[in-house]
């Protein structure tokens, strides 16, 4: 089966990954993007879309963190955005929401239906609650010098792409804890916060619109297996 990969742009920018989420199942878009782009995301990443505020904001990538088995958004979420929530995706997901200061949750944590890595200064009980909602051993620790491994970091059942600084060591221990090939990387034309610009799941990608052919041509390696 083909992995594809589409160019997009969301609201002028190339930063698609911060505005949108994606797994498997689902993807978590702003109520305000154009209903092309939506289309574009689902048929690339062969999931519903599903439109959300998080915290009144369209940061859904900054905000959300997850597997196939859960999402996990933060405690600043309003009641009336996490009950809709749970009435579009709760029946296939758990949502867990998580009680810390830094609400950039996407950016805290790195996950796939294995593992997680997540930020070296959440706390234990934060720690527990991700491993309860996504089902998965949590590992604390910074990559490449970096403590938000959320935005350095993208992963599918099938690979991973890392800081283009991540050691031989770290590949291996990402490969461990993943349990799929590590290699590095960079999206929209030489960006190091792999996250920021990409949305991917284990049936295609949608990268940022300033993403080169080699970029491209790295992002379809790994993430198809090849």
């Amino acid at each position: 089966m083909a992995f594809n990969v589409a160019k997009l742009q969301v609201y002028g920018n190339n930063n698609i990954g911060v505005y949108a989420f994606a797994n498997d199942k689902i993807a978590l878009v702003p109520p305000d993007v154009d209903q092309k782009d939506r289309q574009v995301i689902e048929e690339v990443l062969g999931v519903d879309t599903y439109e959300t505020t998080i915290m009144g904001t369209r940061l859904l990538g900054v905000l959300v963190a997850g597997n196939d088995s859960g999402l996990l958004v933060p405690s600043t979420i309003n009641d009336d955005e996490l009950r809709k929530l749970k009435e579009n995706v709760g029946g296939d997901m758990n949502i867990g929401v998580l009680p810390t200061t830094n609400n950039a949750i996407g950016n805290l944590v790195a996950a796939n239906n294995h593992g997680a890595l997540v930020y070296p200064g959440l706390d234990d009980s934060a720690t527990k609650i991700i491993s309860d909602v996504l089902g998965v051993e949590v590992v604390k620790r910074a990559i490449s010098g970096i403590s938000t491994v959320g935005a350095i970091i993208a992963v599918t059942d099938i690979g991973g792409l890392s800081h283009p600084d991540t050691s031989d060591e770290e590949l291996k221990f990402l490969s461990d804890l993943f349990k799929v090939p590590f290699r590095t990387g960079t999206v929209n034309f030489g960006v190091s916060f792999i996250r920021t610009g990409i949305v991917v799941n284990t049936k295609g990608a949608i990268v940022g619109a300033s993403t080169s052919g080699p970029e491209i041509a790295r992002i379809q390696m790994v993430f198809s297996g090849l």
